[in-house]
Formats: C-alpha cells, structure tokens, sequence
C-alpha cells in the first residue's frame, strides 16, 4: 500500500475511534482492525486474503445485537466514503466472498438505520 493509502489509514481508523459510539460492544475501532487485511482486495481487487476473511467472521461474530450490527454498518458506510481508491464493487462483493451474507451494500450511501437484522451465515 502506497505512504498516502497508509496514512489516510491510520487517519480513517483515529476518526472511526473518535466516533464509536457508547452503547454495545461493537466500535468501530474493531471494524477497521477487521478490514485493514482487507484493503488491498478493496483497492486492486485479485483474491481476497484469508486474513480479511478471518477478520470480517469475527466481526460478524461479534456483532451480537442490533446496535451493534449498526454500529458496524456505520463504520463501513463511513470507510467507504473515506478510503482513497476504494473499489465499491470490491467493497459490496467482500462479505459474499468471505461467506458472510449481509442485507446491504458497503457503500458510502448505505442508511444502516434501517437494519435491525441478523446477520446470517452463508
């Protein structure tokens, strides 16, 4: 990943942390650390790295109740405006490709206040 890709990275995850709400235990801090193996398959796609898998799994492992798979979309919706390079198709095919069956696209456009869903397993 380029210096500029990096640092607009760790910028992402410092304003994710500030924004993770109180309540639930999902923050967005974990969201990012989930994706961050994920952001040369978002950017130059190819094969998606076991290691991102490994970490969206357990995120939605750990998205246990409604705030939290909203909190989680949140950070995802807000990843996906901020990240340079972004590849949006990329970002709405990872959780299919990772086995994990969300009801929405990652996008910056996404209104996660309408999910109040169980994620499922695929």
């Amino acid at each position: 990943m380029a210096l500029g890709g990096k640092v607009a990275l760790v910028v992402l995850l410092c304003l994710m942390v500030a924004s993770a709400p109180s309540e639930g235990a999902m923050t967005c801090q974990m969201v990012v650390s989930g994706l961050t193996p994920c952001a040369a398959y978002l950017t130059r796609g190819g094969p998606v790295p076991t290691s991102c898998c490994n970490g969206i799994t357990s995120l939605y492992r750990s998205a246990t109740t409604t705030v939290d798979r909203q909190t989680a979309c949140r950070c995802m919706e807000q990843a996906a405006g901020m990240v340079p390079g972004i590849n949006l198709q990329n970002a709405g095919s990872l959780p299919g490709k990772c086995g994990v069956n969300i009801p929405y696209k990652i996008s910056p456009t996404t209104d996660c206040s309408k999910y109040t869903f169980f994620l499922n397993k695929t």
